[in-house]
């Protein structure tokens, strides 16, 4: 099997996209497969690391410079894919590389997959154009009706696209690496050579610092606690954005890690109490998972993928997404109930294990397989 990967965003980055498209890679060669990849160039890319790779010129978002939009370079990519001759192409975003991508394949008359990883029309709120939801979803049921198979990573978007009249969507993408997310990694040494005390409460929230991510009431929430809780507790944030700043400004204490790489991530939220995730936006939630698979309970906004994993009173709480109040007594409670702390970290990790990586890598060469039936037609009808 041969199969091509496009998309929009890919390493260097760090987000729940290429999380997700490097286990694809991952998966796909440790099965003794070939695959290419299409994506964009970053400054901080090496073109002689990979084979069989075609990075396209990228130039930064200027309101967000971690986003890179693609420049218009359709030929260079068909001529790419053409070479490769691809049994599979696997879209992963509805980008500029992503529809060029798609028209190749449909073209080719080559199976094509989908991947519908991130819920835009809700991003339109925060962005201040509401009015565009209705043509977003226009815009994104056009393009994963040329595939043969969409992928998702929750139980609810999916059947959101099922309503749309996608019946060809599949929950996937929703695995979690528990042997890189472990509680194993928790040591007192990493809290020494911070200078946190053993009793002290560390409080992680790891994610893009953007509007979508409700950050503005994560905020507000970290204030209120921080009042009640002061040096007994430890706030860390993972992640950079166009909110980073600002979010800095409201909560000074905080101590920001930036941008972490996996094993940083790992080894940041074993030793971390409690994550918090206020983003009402997830289709799936990734980070809660890598959180309850490093033993770490999760306080998250119950909305989207959350609710897929957070059980909550059990391994967890969730929390009307913008109740600052209920986000703070929820981080006060469980900073002062070890207990309660060490009975949702344990279920945590239960849940956590069932939805281990392997078991959706295996799933996934089973769907890719499915595709190279000789009878299963090449594109759809209304692909075009």
């Amino acid at each position: 099997m041969r199969l091509a990967l496009v998309s929009d965003t890919y390493t260097p980055q760090v987000n729940g996209v290429t999380t997700v498209l490097q286990r694809i890679e991952k998966a796909i060669t440790n099965a003794g497969q070939d695959i290419a990849i299409v994506a964009p160039a970053y400054p901080s890319w090496d073109e002689a690391d990979r084979e069989k790779e075609l990075r396209v010129p990228s130039l930064p978002f200027p309101p967000y410079p971690a986003i890179r939009f693609t420049l218009p370079m359709v030929g260079r990519v068909d001529r790419f894919l053409t070479r490769y001759k691809p049994d599979i192409v696997h879209v992963a975003t509805e980008g500029p590389l992503g529809l060029v991508g798609r028209h190749w394949a449909t073209k080719a008359r080559v199976p094509l997959v989908t991947s519908f990883h991130t819920d835009f029309p809700r991003y339109c709120h925060h962005y201040g154009v509401p009015h565009l939801e209705k043509l977003m979803w226009r815009f994104l049921i056009w393009f994963h009706k040329a595939a043969l198979l969409t992928q998702t990573p929750g139980d609810a978007i999916k059947e959101k696209l099922d309503g749309f009249g996608l019946k060809h969507v599949k929950v996937w993408g929703r695995g979690v690496d528990t042997e890189l997310f472990t509680p194993t990694r928790r040591s007192s040494e990493w809290r020494r050579a911070r200078d946190v005390a053993d009793d002290t409460v560390v409080v992680l929230h790891v994610g893009r610092m953007a509007a979508e991510k409700n950050v503005e009431t994560l905020a507000e929430s970290w204030v209120m606690a921080n009042r009640v809780l002061g040096d007994r507790a430890l706030f860390l944030v993972a992640g950079e954005g166009p909110y980073a700043k600002r979010f800095v400004e409201r909560v000074p204490w905080a101590t920001s890690l930036g941008f972490l790489k996996q094993n940083e991530l790992a080894d940041v939220y074993a030793n971390s109490d409690i994550c918090v995730l206020p983003s009402h936006t997830e289709t799936c939630g990734l980070v809660a998972l890598e959180a309850m698979a490093s033993g770490v309970p999760v306080i998250a906004a119950d909305a989207g993928g959350f609710r897929e994993s957070v059980r909550d009173g059990e391994n967890g709480v969730l929390v009307p997404p913008f109740d600052a109040s209920r986000y703070a007594e929820s981080i006060i409670g469980l900073a002062i109930d070890k207990d309660l702390r060490l009975c949702f970290s344990a279920a945590a990790r239960e849940l956590a294990e069932s939805r281990d990586v392997r078991i959706e890598d295996r799933e996934l060469l089973e769907q890719y397989r499915s595709l190279l039936n000789p009878n299963t037609p090449r594109a759809l009808c209304h692909a075009a």
